[in-house]
């Protein structure tokens, strides 16, 4: 059984709410930790219905319940005027809930009540390397993506397929979000290829064939809907003219190469390089989130083009990703930049290098050491 990095720490005793993309695995780890549980799942259509014709059944269902116990609503988004009854239900009962979605879009649209604070908020994610151990594959990593399901195959395309079709169909035409699908299809696309490239929203809807403001939209919506982050720019200067745009990764590496109609991917090659490249902004976005440091990570890029991947904190760690064997004086332009504006800051370099050393004060990492250490917490 895989162990999840998702930690409640002392929120056990608390009602939350557990959002994440489809199929990360987030029903599947709460039936482990609580088995005892009163569920009820939206996504099946008699309970959608019957709570959608009335939504006081939750309440004639539950409030004879004792005090604290524990009540799971999966896909909560899809009926969003349930949260007045889990609300009162809170509040007159003492009962405690566990609310998942896959989709915020709906709860924060205006008039939405989100239980008035009573309610912690965790983010869950893919799978990630800490979770796999010594069993963690980094090429069907690169090639797979970490959705549970499309990790543990040998060859998920056809997985990844019928993943980005329900997406479409769950999220985006069954919630009605977009007027025009084949615009916004066209735009998927585009946002895979520039995931991990810098924003200019301009040139992404000539692309499509829309507005730049309808672009803009989609972007949101892919955030909303836990498609995809923004990564803002560092923006605190010291000397030298920033970039202010923020870039954008699709949620899973696996998503990102079945829209791009990459697949098989050697190492060695731009395309296993740029999927790598991704697959470690993941890593460093679910450990982030799992450690409740969500606005902790962005990317440095000056006027004149000199760039690195990620920042972590207030320039306290910066980082370039490189999918070489042996990492060349060339590729530290950038990190040597960063480190004369931000002298306090550590320097890394991840790669495909066999052995850890240190380039003056550029530590170069193989990936395996820098994941590990990531996740005990060594990195930031």
């Amino acid at each position: 059984m895989i162990i999840r990095q998702l930690n409640f720490g002392d929120s056990y005793g608390d009602s939350f709410f557990l959002f994440g993309a489809r199929q990360t695995g987030k029903t599947t780890l709460l039936k482990q930790l609580f088995p005892q549980a009163k569920y009820y799942d939206l996504l099946k259509s008699d309970e959608f219905e019957r709570l959608s014709r009335s939504p006081k059944l939750l309440r004639e269902e539950l409030q004879d319940c004792p005090n604290d116990t524990l009540v799971i609503i999966d896909e909560v988004q899809k009926l969003p005027v349930l949260l007045d009854e889990v609300h009162w239900l809170m509040t007159n009962c003492e009962l405690r809930f566990i609310l998942t979605g896959s989709s915020a879009r709906k709860l924060r649209r205006s008039g939405v009540n989100l239980l008035g604070g009573r309610a912690l908020l965790y983010n869950f994610y893919p799978l990630v390397s800490a979770e796999l151990g010594d069993e963690f594959d980094i090429d069907r990593a690169v090639n797979n993506g970490m959705i549970p399901r499309h990790y543990l195959v040998q060859d998920a395309t056809r997985r990844l397929g019928g993943y980005v079709g329900l997406y479409l169909q769950a999220e985006i035409t069954q919630e009605a979000v977009v007027r025009n699908l084949p615009s916004f299809n066209r735009f998927l696309e585009a946002a895979a290829l520039t995931s991990g490239e810098m924003l200019v929203y301009s040139n992404i809807a000539a692309d499509c064939g829309v507005s730049s403001v309808t672009v803009k939209s989609y972007f949101e919506i892919l955030v909303d809907t836990l498609f995809g982050y923004f990564v803002p720019a560092y923006t605190k200067t010291v000397k030298r003219k920033l970039i202010q745009a923020p870039k954008f990764y699709l949620f899973d590496v696996g998503v990102t190469n079945y829209l791009l109609r990459r697949s098989h991917l050697r190492q060695g090659s731009p395309e296993y390089g740029h999927a790598f490249e991704q697959f470690i902004i993941q890593e460093l976005i679910a450990y982030l989130g799992y450690n409740s440091r969500t606005n902790a990570l962005s990317y440095w890029r000056t006027g004149s083009g000199v760039e690195i991947d990620a920042v972590l904190g207030d320039a306290e760690v910066g980082i370039e990703i490189k999918s070489s064997v042996e990492v060349k004086n060339s590729q530290m332009k950038g990190l040597v930049s960063f480190g004369e504006d931000y002298p306090k800051a550590r320097l890394i370099i991840v790669s495909f290098d066999p052995n850890r050393r240190r380039h003056n004060n550029i530590e170069i990492f193989p990936f395996r050491e820098f994941l590990k250490e990531l996740w005990a917490g060594k990195i930031y």
